[in-house]
């Protein structure tokens, strides 16, 4: 059985992680797909608690298994898996991935599941593949684009604008309902 590993902080979660998670479960025929959120990643910093972000997470991803994240490497992440296992992430990341912290390791333990959008330009891509050792653990597969970045949704919250276009509906309530990512300071995360 293939697992799909899907990363992230999901601050929040949009409808660009639920189209990745749906893409890649048909596309691997994935039988069983994880939603990792990550608790506390070294490369930025993340106001809002995990475990609100596990819930959002689990609202936005409902038919992934979602758990908590405690690594703050992706190198040790992906360990333990199966090495038929598939860490997906996006283009972009790909393209930065010879900067994380041991990518060829993370290529022994899995494969890497990349969604492009169709007609990205691949070259742009290739001079990361050919400082691979194992270049052929990296499987490229178009996704209709989703241009939607949780950076957007958290500043459309910030200045009141709907989101209901970039995230699940659930997820738009449960952000309504918190008063995430407002600048207002009558809005706080209950304890």
């Amino acid at each position: 059985m293939t697992v799909g590993l899907l990363g992230g902080t999901f601050n929040p979660p949009h409808n660009g992680h639920a189209r990745l998670a749906s893409c890649a479960r048909e596309r691997f025929e994935l039988g069983r797909l994880l939603a990792l959120v990550s608790v506390a990643p070294p490369h930025k910093r993340v106001d809002v608690d995990a475990d609100v972000r596990l819930r959002l997470a689990e609202l936005a991803l409902a038919d992934a298994e979602v758990v908590r994240d405690e690594n703050p490497y992706s190198i040790d992440t992906v360990k333990g898996h199966g090495d038929d296992a598939i860490f997906l992430v996006g283009a972009d990341q790909l393209a930065n991935f010879l900067s994380w912290r041991e990518p060829d390791e993370i290529l022994e333990y899995v494969r890497l599941g990349v969604a492009t959008r169709p007609g990205y330009p691949h070259d742009e891509l290739d001079h990361v593949l050919e400082r691979l050792r194992r270049p052929e653990r990296v499987e490229l597969f178009d996704m209709e684009p989703v241009p939607i970045s949780s950076s957007e949704v958290r500043e459309k919250v910030a200045r009141g604008e709907p989101i209901d276009d970039l995230v699940p509906a659930a997820v738009a309530r449960e952000i309504e309902r918190l008063g995430l990512y407002r600048r207002d300071p009558r809005y706080a995360v209950p304890a």
